[in-house]
């Protein structure tokens, strides 16, 4: 059976930005979401999520120990907080948009 969520239910995030390049930090609320985020919240699916605003690569890194994913953000920033006509000028909404994602899994 399938179950779909916001990722909000799974986790927390935290986001931030260096020049042109945003990254957020998703931490998963315990043992059993991280195991889900590991295997559907792919770099893939948080540039779709981007779409129109991230113009470069996602890449996402595992951090095992903390139960937590980072994903950096390339060309997410218009050119960087000084340069950009952005709204979120330096990435800090990022991850609260990024929480708005709905996943689906199996139960």
């Amino acid at each position: 059976m399938k179950k779909t969520v916001p990722l909000m239910d799974l986790a927390y995030a935290r986001s931030g930005d260096k020049g042109d390049v945003s990254d957020i930090g998703v931490l998963a609320k315990d043992a059993r979401s991280y195991k889900i985020l590991k295997e559907h919240l792919t770099a893939q699916r948080v540039k779709e999520h981007f779409t129109g605003i991230v113009k470069g690569d996602v890449v996402r890194y595992e951090m095992d120990n903390l139960e937590s994913l980072e994903f950096v953000m390339y060309r997410a920033l218009g050119g960087g907080a000084t340069r950009t006509l952005g709204m979120d000028q330096t990435g800090k909404a990022f991850g609260c948009n990024l929480l708005r994602m709905i996943l689906q899994y199996d139960e």
